[in-house]
């Protein structure tokens, strides 16, 4: 599918900011393609963006509305209809990540089909994918995992991919998840495909590569956690490894959604291991990425230097203070 940019991001009335890191993350990485936000009364994101209405989006050029909301099940709340047909009678696109078919709402439906609008559900393939194999691929994969959902694994992945390419490395950021599709254009919703091909879907996400070429992969989820724990683990066997980095929340004491412990950097290094030898025995853990964002600098520092030491190996926050530790560790990976 073409989504064609500019965007005009809408978030409903989500109740906080990682209930729109669908859209955050997009105007994060694609600024330049974000004219606008559209939020509903009770909103509690804000993507920093001018607010506009659908009429003010479309005059200033907008052609897709992207639905940046995510929550528990992929769900449309009813009343976010509105907004969809109303974008779509002012003949916007509209694209959008959630588990339900935007055709398949009968308002929106007719909506489309008399403005001659599209609808985009990037969470619905349009390719056959095959059950994962687990051959050993030509060049190298790095994958980022978590302690918990939302931890910063897309972010990880796509601040590895900046760095290594302002260096000169032959690097991609690969899709796994609705935002990063958004971003890069190209890749899979893997936790829309049927559990029998997440594995195949990954290895077609990343194939046989050039041997010094790297792909960046998109975690998704926790092992660890009781609602993605598949799909997370068919991913870390179709992303077949050489390392990868842990991601992290510290201020977190049970996991999103759940009532579960968060586990420790250790268990999740551990497991990881574990379970991703069955498709690359050399898997191992180069790094440790921290999203800091709630603690004080100084905090901060003090956090990443007391990993780094008890887990040999650099820990970060991405977006705080860059990844050239992470990418130092990466080009000297046997």
């Amino acid at each position: 599918m073409v989504i064609e940019p500019p965007y005009l991001i809408f978030l409903g009335d989500v109740p906080d900011a990682l209930a729109a890191k669908t859209g955050l993350g997009i105007v994060d990485w694609r600024p330049e393609w974000c004219i606008g936000q559209l939020r509903l009364e009770g909103c509690k994101a804000d993507a920093g963006i001018p607010d506009l209405s659908v009429e003010e989006a479309k005059a200033q050029g907008v052609h897709t509305m992207v639905v940046g909301a995510v929550n528990a099940g992929g769900v449309l709340p009813a009343h976010w209809i509105a907004s969809i047909v109303e974008a779509l009678e002012a003949g916007l696109s509209v694209a959008t990540g959630l588990h339900v078919r935007l055709a398949s709402i009968p308002e929106i439906a007719e909506a489309a089909a008399r403005g001659g609008s599209g609808l985009h559900d990037v969470r619905f393939s349009n390719v056959q994918f095959s059950t994962g194999k687990g051959s050993k691929r030509p060049g190298r994969r790095v994958l980022t995992v978590g302690t918990d959902c939302s931890v910063g694994k897309k972010y990880t992945a796509l601040a590895l991919e900046k760095e290594m390419r302002a260096r000169g490395m032959d690097a991609d950021f690969r899709a796994t998840g609705q935002t990063g599709v958004f971003i890069s254009g190209r890749g899979a919703a893997i936790d829309a495909v049927a559990a029998d091909f997440i594995s195949g879907a990954v290895e077609w996400i990343a194939p046989d590569a050039a041997p010094d070429h790297w792909d960046l992969i998109e975690g998704q989820g926790s092992l660890f956690h009781p609602s993605f724990a598949g799909v997370s683990l068919g991913l870390l066997h179709g992303a077949q490894p050489d390392a990868f980095i842990v991601c992290h929340e510290p201020t977190r004491t049970t996991m999103r959604g759940v009532s579960n412990s968060l586990p420790s950097i250790q268990q999740v290094i551990d497991l990881t291991v574990a379970c991703g030898q069955l498709t690359n025995p050399e898997i191992r853990c180069t790094g440790i990425a921290v999203n800091t964002q709630k603690l004080a600098e100084a905090d901060a520092k003090a956090l990443l230097e007391e990993l780094a030491g008890a887990y040999g190996v650099p820990a970060t926050d991405p977006i705080r203070f860059g990844v050239a530790g992470l990418v130092d560790r990466l080009e000297t990976l046997d």
